[in-house]
């Protein structure tokens, strides 16, 4: 996942711990624009030792991390979310259809899953 990726939240049950910390929590089902990507700890916990790929998204800010040195802004798992299957606007161009026979027209690309 990189920054400027769109995302849609596949997991939004949080524990009551993250309910209270968290001003805003992603929606499951709903799509989000990755803000920053972090090696976040994996659980939020004084002296948290594992560590995870953090988010934080554009459409959601909270409060800083009590317990980050840095009093980094608290963000979410990447495993919490599956990468949307869009086309980067720079990459989606217009081409032509040509053969034998082939009309001159221009045709964008079909998106995977939306035929």
């Amino acid at each position: 996942m990189v920054k400027g990726q769109r995302v849609v939240c596949t997991n939004d049950t949080f524990p009551a711990l993250i309910r209270a910390l968290y001003k805003q929590l992603p929606v499951k089902g709903n799509t989000y624009t990755i803000r920053e990507v972090f090696l976040g700890r994996e659980k939020v916990v004084k002296g948290g030792d594992t560590a995870t790929v953090g988010l934080l998204l554009q459409e959601l800010t909270n409060p800083p991390d009590p317990f980050h040195q840095g009093k980094q802004e608290l963000g979410f798992s990447s495993e919490r979310f599956a990468p949307l299957d869009e086309v980067p606007p720079e990459e989606e161009e217009a081409f032509e259809v040509v053969g034998a026979g082939a009309k001159t027209e221009k045709y964008l690309p079909l998106e995977i899953g939306n035929n």
